[in-house]
């Protein structure tokens, strides 16, 4: 058999793009999720609300000679979820279950649901998932019949005002606990008069709020770590929660953003933690790609370390025969509100793990506190300090007094902190540090000796 031959273009294949109509109506064609199953790459393309709002997304497969059909069973709408029911040997992939032979079915109760998450039950996982909707739809559905049941509405259960955008993105279930992630997030959100994002949890019984900061991801390896990660952010810098099995807690730390093209909730379209390689996982957190160790030791998180910066709307990336494919919204004319954009079209990009580290430089911003009233003796969240080239600290106080800051820094990676140095900052005040070349720990934190109202923003480049 003669070899097929293929133009591929720095990892890019011109001829496995995903393009759809023109319409009307127009609107997205980005790739919402990947998984390769039953011998093939499964890749599913979503619009950006619904099946009324696009035309021509749907569900493919490519073969092992990089051979792309569509599916008949495909369907347009909105579907970002996948995941391996083993108990079953099917793969939950938008609205559609695939066998372990490749045979589709699909559920048509939810074909008008924005699936963007399934997980494990937490007491049937034999033979029931949970599915959650972007408006915010739980629902309990059987693996086998694909018979569903609402469970909730967590714009009601978890308080996401009324007027306000409902943008769930995300969830993951273990140790007895759904978690789940809303980035509903706009000017309200950033100048403090509204708090609609959501992380919170479900023990079945009950649902808490974690946080009411927007949360785009939720994941974790289930027993193997002990961890679940959730990321989201705010206008202060990107946010990193986890949760440690061994202490039954969340810790929240912070980390640089690398654009602020992120800092809306539909410009976040998916940023994702996915396993690429063998317990290795990849997160790709506001514009940065980043290396995480799925293991804690002493109830902390190690390992993190930044790749590489992009601006790039990845819906998903996978493992396929040994390659890293990320998954694109390129074009999207979203009913025209760009001009400028034809087609509405997306591209996957086959290449190795290693390949990230040949993107942008590592680099960005972020902050611990941002024009905050902070109390005497308070200490602020871990900020990331490993892999970044040159520092800087930035401080002011708009407080009437004088403010003393500490600088600490935790080089181990282990919560012990030690004193880097202190700052007065007059009132009304600024000042900045310039961290010597060379010089890094795992971790910063700020602690404010008196009443301040603090900015504290970190500066790498």
């Amino acid at each position: 058999m003669a070899s097929i031959q293929h133009l591929n273009a720095s990892g890019i294949y011109p001829h496995l793009a995903l393009t759809a109509e023109l319409g009307p109506p127009r609107s997205e064609c980005g790739v919402g999720a990947l998984m390769a199953w039953a011998g093939a790459l499964w890749v599913l393309t979503y619009v950006s609300h619904k099946s009324a709002s696009g035309v021509g997304t749907g569900l493919y497969r490519i073969n092992e000679r990089l051979e792309m059909t569509k599916h008949p069973a495909s369907h347009v709408g909105t579907y970002t979820n996948r995941m391996a029911h083993w108990e079953s040997n099917q793969l939950i992939i938008g609205p559609h279950v695939i066998d372990a032979r490749g045979n589709v079915r699909t559920v048509e109760e939810l074909l008008e649901v924005r699936i963007c998450s399934t997980m494990r039950h937490l007491t049937d996982p034999d033979n029931l998932v949970y599915m959650l909707g972007m408006e915010g739809e739980f629902y309990e559905m059987d693996a086998h019949t694909l018979e569903t049941r609402l469970l909730a509405d967590l714009t009601i259960e978890l308080g996401v005002p009324d007027h306000q955008y409902a943008h769930f993105k995300a969830a993951y279930s273990n140790f007895g606990r759904v978690v789940v992630a809303n980035n509903s997030y706009d000017e309200r959100d950033f100048t403090g008069v509204e708090a609609a994002g959501r992380l919170a949890e479900w023990d079945g019984e009950r649902w808490t709020i974690i946080e009411r900061n927007p949360y785009i991801e939720v994941n974790g390896r289930g027993d193997f770590a002990g961890t679940i990660f959730a990321m989201g952010w705010d206008k202060r810098s990107a946010l990193l929660n986890v949760y440690t099995d061994a202490n039954g807690e969340w810790t929240r730390y912070r980390l640089p953003k690398a654009s602020h093209c992120f800092d809306h909730m539909w410009q976040t379209e998916w940023p994702r933690i996915r396993e690429v390689d063998h317990e290795r996982f990849l997160m790709d957190c506001h514009g940065m790609f980043y290396e995480l160790s799925t293991w804690a030791y002493e109830n902390r998180v190690w390992g993190i370390r930044p790749i590489s910066t992009h601006l790039w709307v990845h819906g998903d990336f996978c493992t396929y025969r040994g390659l890293l494919v990320l998954g694109a919204d390129n074009a999207s004319p979203h009913n025209g509100a760009n001009h400028l954009a034809g087609e509405p079209q997306s591209g996957l990009y086959f290449g190795k793990t290693d390949d990230l580290w040949q993107f942008g430089k590592p680099s960005g911003w972020g902050g611990v506190w941002w024009e905050d009233s902070v109390a005497a003796g308070a200490v602020s969240d871990p900020y990331l300090m490993t892999g970044f080239d040159k520092k800087a600290l930035h401080l002011s106080n708009d407080g009437e007094s004088a403010a003393r800051f500490t600088l600490e820094i935790d080089f181990l990676g282990n919560g012990k902190w030690q004193t880097y140095d202190t700052f007065e900052v007059q009132a009304q005040g600024y000042a900045h540090h310039v961290f010597p070349a060379g010089y890094s720990a795992h971790w910063a934190r700020l602690r404010c000796e008196n009443d301040s109202v603090a900015t504290a923003y970190f500066t790498y480049t």
